[in-house]
């Protein structure tokens, strides 16, 4: 497929501007390490799930194995992805940097270009994963069932019926969901409320001042100017923002219930750059991504969603 060229400036003298990116989102769940990560997955793994009945007797002089002890199971498949994408040097030539292509007629690729590309790709490659992990749905092309999709599928979860989240409203919705987690579960250090960003941004400006049961002043009487990206809690729970959650969505989960396996955490950042004028006498680059990906969470029952 033939790339196509958008750039406007071309190169007059020395150029000395610099490539830019649009904003992408970033693998946030991943980088920040709010779910647990399986990095060594080669195919499969056993999620093992353990419930017993109450398993203390009255003391007796016999041995009385009453007690019962069932184990079930849930499996994490990673699925193989990959990323494929050509261009042509030649595009390149009167738009990048000219001085740093050389002056052979079989040019090199522009260092900054490549930087550019690679850093482009692997943001990208983030952005779907991030989308992948919440709300991702195999049936789709590139990609695999997302927590939504698992956690729905599994009559075990607490289910909430959510509603249009608003700043008005957030706190009590917010409540709902903190009420559903199991007494168990409750007070657990690594238990979060994962939410859509516009539940998130409800939340903040609801302790600005922008809720009922609020005062009109905010947090610390601060107003809006009260958050500047620290840590947020409801009740205790830590509030964590998962970008890839659709709206009006929310899980809370302990992060050791909730888990992204592949083969190797590296192959998430690995993007090899292939000149083909050595191979086929072509100008052009190809650019290859390959890796594995998929979630998976283990004990339903002590997870709520809201949705």
């Amino acid at each position: 497929m033939a790339t196509t060229n958008n750039l406007t400036t071309t190169y007059a003298g020395e150029f000395a501007g610099k490539y830019v990116s649009a904003a992408l989102l970033s693998g946030k769940t991943l980088a920040e390490g709010n779910i647990t990560i399986k990095p060594n997955v080669k195919f499969k793994e056993v999620m093992k799930k353990v419930s017993t009945d109450d398993i203390v007797k009255d003391a007796s002089c016999d041995f009385d194995a009453t007690s019962t002890l069932t184990l079930t199971e849930r499996i994490l498949t990673p699925e193989e992805f990959q990323v494929n994408l050509q261009l042509c040097k030649k595009d390149f030539r009167s738009d990048w940097d000219a001085i740093s292509m050389g002056y052979s007629a079989f040019d090199n690729l522009p260092p900054s270009f490549s930087d550019f590309l690679i850093a482009h790709v692997a943001d990208k490659v983030a952005q779907r994963m991030e989308n992948n992990i919440w709300s991702g749905t195999n049936a789709n092309a590139g990609q695999f069932d997302g927590f939504t999709t698992t956690l729905t599928a599994d009559g075990d979860v607490n289910d909430v019926a959510a509603g249009a989240v608003t700043s008005a409203n957030v706190i009590t919705e917010l409540g709902k969901i903190a009420d559903a987690v199991p007494s168990a579960v409750y007070g657990s250090e690594d238990l979060y409320i994962y939410v859509s960003n516009n539940i998130y941004r409800a939340y903040v400006r609801a302790l600005g001042g922008f809720a009922t049961n609020v005062g009109a002043a905010g947090t610390d009487a601060k107003g809006t100017q009260w958050f500047n990206g620290g840590a947020l809690t409801f009740d205790g729970i830590n509030i964590v923002m998962a970008s890839g959650l659709a709206n009006n969505t929310a899980v809370a989960a302990e992060k050791s219930n909730l888990f992204f396996g592949t083969g190797l955490m590296s192959d998430q950042n690995e993007v090899k750059v292939i000149d083909m004028a050595d191979i086929d006498g072509s100008q052009n680059v190809r650019v290859v991504m390959r890796f594995t990906a998929g979630i998976q969470h283990a004990i339903g029952s002590d997870i709520v969603l809201y949705s």
